[in-house]
C-alpha cells in the first residue's frame, strides 16, 4: 500500500519533532471545497450578462445608460482582481474566496430592490458587485494549484474552469425559478431571480469560510518554508510584481499568452451576434452560435487541462494559437456564410482554452512564493480590463468596416505571442 506523501516543515518550535502535512489530502479537501463553491457562486454570477442586461435595459430606458451598465459587472471583475490578490496575500485563499463570494452576495441584494423598483443607483452598484464574483472564480483557478503536484496543476486548474460552465449555463436561466420566488414573496420575476442570485452566492462564500481548512496557500508557504502569506504586512505589491515580470522570463510569457486569448476572444465574440444579425441572422442562431462558443471555451478543457500537463504550456499555447489562426481566417475569409461564422466562434472558444490554461498553469508554476497571490490577481485584474477595452473597442471598428476587418486586426495581435512561442521552441 502507497504510503501518503507528505511534505517535512520546518522544526516547531514547540516541538521535537519536525511538522508534516500530508499534502495530498490538503489537496483533495481543497478541490471538492472550490468545486462545490465554483459550481454554487457561478449560478449567481452567471445571472449578469443575461437577467442583468435585461433588467438594466428596462430600469434606465436609455440604450447608451443600458450599454454603461452592462460593463458594469466587467468592471467590477477588472477592479478588484489584484485586491483580491493581495488580500489572499494577507490572509490566505479561505479568507479571500468567502470574501470576494460575499461582496458579490451583497450586489445581488442590491439588485432584488433595483429589479422590484426600478432603482438605477443600486442596478450599478449592484452589477459593478457581482463583478466581484467573476473575479473569485477565476482566482479560484489558481487556488486549485496551491498544493497540486506539477504533473497535475493544469488538470487542476482546468477543472475549475470546466465546472464553472455550470454557472453560464444555468444563470442565465435563474428567470424559471424566479417565477416560482415571485409567486411566493410578490417580488417581480427579476427580482425573485436576484434573490436567488444572492443567496447562492453567500452560500458560496460560506462554504469556501467553513470548509477550507487548512488552507492552501497558507499550508503550501509551510510547506516551502516560504511567507506565501504575511498577515498584516503588505507583501506582493505592485512594485513587487513588476520587479518579478522584468527578471521572470517565463512568467511574462504566460501574461503575454492570457492577456492575448482573453482580448482576440472577447473582441470578436462580443460584435459575433452583432454581424449575425446584419447577415439576417435570427435570435436562435445567435443563441445558438453563443452556445457552442461557450462549449469550446469550457466544454474541452479539462482534456486541455491533460494535455498541458503531459506536453508541456508551450506546446498547449501553440496549438492555441493554431486554433486560434484557424477560427479567424474562417471569419475573415467567408464572413458572409453562416455555418462557417458558427464554426469560427467555436474554434474561437476552443483556442481560448488552449491559450487561456496552457498560460494560467504556466504563470502558477514559475511565480515566486513571495508575490504567487498578488501576481494572480492582476494577472486577473488586467485581463478583465483589457478584455472590456477590446470589447468597447471592437463595436466602433465593426461599424466603419467590416467583420472581416475586425478578424484580420485580431490576428495581428495573435502576432506577438506567435513571436514569443516560436522563439521559445527555438531556444529548447
Amino acid at each position: 500500500m502507497t504510503e501518503p506523501r507528505t511534505d517535512a516543515l520546518p522544526t516547531d518550535a514547540t516541538r521535537a519533532e519536525p511538522l508534516r502535512i500530508d499534502a495530498a489530502r490538503v489537496q483533495r479537501r481543497t478541490m471538492t471545497v472550490l468545486v462545490i463553491s465554483q459550481v454554487i457562486g457561478t449560478v449567481g454570477v452567471g445571472v449578469a450578462p443575461s437577467i442583468g442586461v435585461l433588467v438594466a435595459g428596462a430600469v434606465t430606458d436609455s440604450e447608451a445608460w443600458a450599454g454603461l451598465a452592462r460593463t458594469a459587472s466587467t468592471l467590477g471583475a477588472a477592479l478588484v482582481g489584484l485586491p483580491l490578490g493581495t488580500l489572499a496575500a494577507r490572509r490566505g485563499r479561505r479568507v479571500a474566496l468567502s470574501t470576494g463570494w460575499w461582496t458579490a452576495a451583497v450586489g445581488g441584494a442590491l439588485l432584488v430592490p433595483a429589479a422590484q423598483w426600478s432603482l438605477v443607483v443600486p442596478l450599478f452598484i449592484g452589477l459593478l458587485l457581482i463583478g466581484v464574483g467573476s473575479a473569485v472564480s477565476l482566482q479560484a483557478r489558481f487556488a486549485a494549484t496551491d498544493l497540486a503536484e506539477p504533473r497535475h496543476r493544469a488538470r487542476s486548474l482546468a477543472l475549475l474552469v470546466w465546472v464553472g460552465t455550470l454557472g453560464s449555463v444555468l444563470g442565465p436561466n435563474l428567470g424559471v425559478p424566479g417565477e416560482v420566488v415571485s409567486r411566493a414573496t410578490g417580488l417581480t420575476v427579476f427580482a425573485g431571480a436576484f434573490l436567488i442570485t444572492a443567496v447562492c452566492l453567500a452560500i458560496a462564500g460560506t462554504v469556501a469560510f467553513a470548509f477550507m481548512r487548512p488552507d492552501p496557500l497558507i499550508t503550501l508557504g509551510r510547506i516551502a518554508g516560504t511567507p506565501t502569506v504575511t498577515g498584516g504586512a503588505r507583501p506582493g505589491r505592485f512594485e513587487q510584481i513588476i520587479a518579478e515580470l522584468r527578471t521572470n522570463r517565463p512568467a511574462r510569457y504566460a501574461l503575454v499568452a492570457v492577456l492575448t486569448a482573453q482580448i482576440i476572444m472577447v473582441s470578436v465574440m462580443t460584435m459575433t451576434p452583432v454581424h449575425i444579425v446584419h447577415q439576417g441572422g435570427s435570435v436562435t442562431i445567435v443563441g445558438i452560435t453563443i452556445s457552442l462558443h461557450i462549449v469550446g471555451m469550457y466544454g474541452f478543457s479539462p482534456v486541455v487541462g491533460i494535455i498541458a500537463d503531459r506536453c508541456g504550456h508551450r506546446l498547449t499555447i501553440a496549438a492555441g494559437i493554431g486554433v486560434f489562426l484557424a477560427s479567424l481566417l474562417a471569419g475573415a475569409l467567408v464572413p458572409d456564410d453562416m455555418t462557417w461564422i458558427v464554426a469560427s466562434l467555436i474554434l474561437l472558444g476552443l483556442g481560448w482554452s488552449f491559450v487561456n490554461v496552457g498560460g494560467s498553469a504556466l504563470f502558477s508554476a514559475v511565480v515566486s512564493d513571495e508575490t504567487r497571490a498578488s501576481s494572480q490577481g492582476g494577472v486577473d485584474a488586467l485581463a478583465n480590463l483589457l478584455g472590456a477595452t477590446a470589447a468597447f473597442a471592437a463595436g466602433p471598428l465593426l461599424a466603419v468596416s467590416s467583420f472581416t476587418t475586425l478578424n484580420v486586426v485580431a490576428i495581428v495581435f495573435l502576432v506577438p505571442l506567435a513571436v514569443m512561442t516560436a522563439r521559445r521552441r527555438l531556444a529548447t
